[in-house]
């Protein structure tokens, strides 16, 4: 079954973290992903732009409303997200323990739902 990891931490600058958070942030998600992809559950993993790079779109009324920003203000944001296909949630909870961010946020797991049948979405499995 698929299931997604969404990395929620606090965003920092390049100069408020430091070049030597970066560089063992950097090792430590570089060593996750080799984990990840040894143990062949690795789907994908994508790092997001910082959340002032965000686009958001609503509608109201049917009115399309473009918004520069994040949708909501808050301290944490939503970082990256690894997709993985493993047999159940607790080998997903295993593998979201051992996310790096878990150090400094939230890791949210999300069973994903690839593909729909009637018009309804179905797990993926």
């Amino acid at each position: 079954m698929r299931y997604t990891l969404l990395l929620h931490y606090p965003e920092a600058t390049e100069e408020e973290l430091g070049a030597e958070a970066i560089a063992n942030g950097m090792r430590a998600f570089a060593s996750y992903a080799e984990a990840l992809e040894k143990a062949r559950v690795l789907v994908s993993a994508e790092v997001l732009q910082p959340s002032v790079n965000t686009t958001t779109l609503h509608s109201t009324d049917g009115h399309l409303h473009i918004q520069d920003g994040p949708l909501a203000d808050t301290k944490e944001q939503l970082a990256g997200t690894v997709v993985i296909d493993v047999p159940d949630l607790d080998a997903a909870i295993e593998w979201a323990r051992q996310a790096p961010s878990l150090a400094w946020g939230a890791v949210e797991i999300r069973p994903g739902a690839i593909h729909t049948v009637a018009g309804v979405w179905q797990p993926s499995t």
